[in-house]
């Protein structure tokens, strides 16, 4: 499913920097930067007529040359028991997006996409099953936080929806930078995570020019093992992965967590309790164990309660902190690893 915008320029993922030279195109003074970004990041406008401070020959010239605002409205919604909330969205490229709303007491979090599908092919995970569309720019990726209907609501940002953000890294630091500046929308940057499956020499970019958490999808602490589940692991492995995050400071207020998605006889053996106590050993991190959820035609299972309950008590025993992830929306097919737009193709 496609938005008709090719021709179209959005502002909407723009910096100070690049708004200056906009400005300067339509006649403006370069502080009109600056109040350009407050209507698109601040005041969170949808359309160049509403920029009033903005001369109108300015706001007129801006649509001349095809200015938008850049806003892509979800065209579908889907709600769960549990109050987790599915968002459709249209791309500027080929395919669709999803992004989902998780509201928990004062908590309330939205998992954005920052790519269309995924090339990193995991074994376990409907978005890498539906292949690879394209990147999202960074107007894209914002237009998740500022297009839903609980945008003021939100107290954090999660890049786990669809897509590897390390492989469209341009785009993500932007967005990150938007979200983020005081210029933009002002966020402290403990309220974002971003993920990845191990990308090292973006993972140590992101991790130099930003103060973002990282969480990072482990799901075995053996090569071989984790790379029946996961192809990046042939590229990159787990074990240089670590050794790449051993640079960084994570002792402050930066958090590092490893996502373990646990798989009934694959990764839930003792012998794999003390495989992550010795590939964790002196890290400054947590795990985060989350509960499979089945997809079609996959051999993989998850594990019973019981099972889960013993495997956060043996890493916690062992001296690595480990909570198990409540799962949010499975019934809407919005839980961890089942985001695919495939039908929307």
């Amino acid at each position: 499913m496609n938005v008709n915008e090719e021709k179209k320029k959005w502002l909407s993922g723009l910096s100070v920097d690049e708004l200056k030279i906009v400005a300067a195109e339509v006649g403006l003074r370069p502080f009109a930067a600056r109040q350009m970004a407050d209507w698109l990041y601040k005041k969170r406008t949808a359309q160049v007529e509403a920029m009033t401070n903005l001369s109108v020959a300015a706001r007129q010239r801006l649509q001349e040359l095809g200015y938008v605002v850049g806003r892509i409205e979800p065209i579908q919604v889907q709600e769960s028991c549990d109050g987790t909330k599915k968002y459709l969205f249209p791309t500027l490229g080929s395919g669709a997006i999803e992004a989902v709303y998780i509201p928990d007491g004062e908590r309330a979090t939205l998992c954005v996409s920052s790519q269309a599908g995924c090339k990193m092919g995991c074994r376990f995970c409907m978005t890498g099953r539906q292949g690879f569309q394209h990147h999202l720019t960074a107007g894209e990726i914002l237009n998740q936080v500022l297009s839903i209907p609980e945008s003021e609501r939100l107290t954090n940002i999660v890049f786990m929806g669809m897509g590897e953000p390390m492989d469209n890294l341009e785009a993500v630091l932007r967005a990150v930078e938007i979200l983020t500046a005081e210029w933009g929308l002002g966020w402290s940057p403990t309220r974002i995570t971003v993920s990845t499956v191990g990308v090292v020499p973006a993972m140590e970019r992101l991790l130099r020019e930003t103060k973002v958490h990282l969480a990072v999808s482990l799901h075995d602490p053996f090569g071989e093992e984790r790379h029946a589940l996961m192809p990046i692991q042939n590229r990159y492995p787990i074990g240089k992965v670590v050794e790449a995050l051993r640079k960084f400071d994570f002792a402050h207020q930066r958090r590092l967590s490893f996502e373990y998605i646990v798989f009934d006889g694959v990764n839930d053996s003792p012998r794999h309790v003390e495989g992550l106590t010795e590939l964790l050993r002196g890290l400054n991190c947590r795990i985060n164990l989350i509960r499979f959820h089945a997809i079609p035609d996959s051999p993989l299972r998850g594990v019973a309660p019981e099972r889960m309950r013993w495997m956060n008590g043996a890493l916690n025993a062992a001296g690595i902190t480990t909570t198990t992830r409540s799962s949010r929306g499975e019934d809407i097919l919005a839980a961890c690893g089942l985001l695919s737009t495939l039908a929307q193709k």
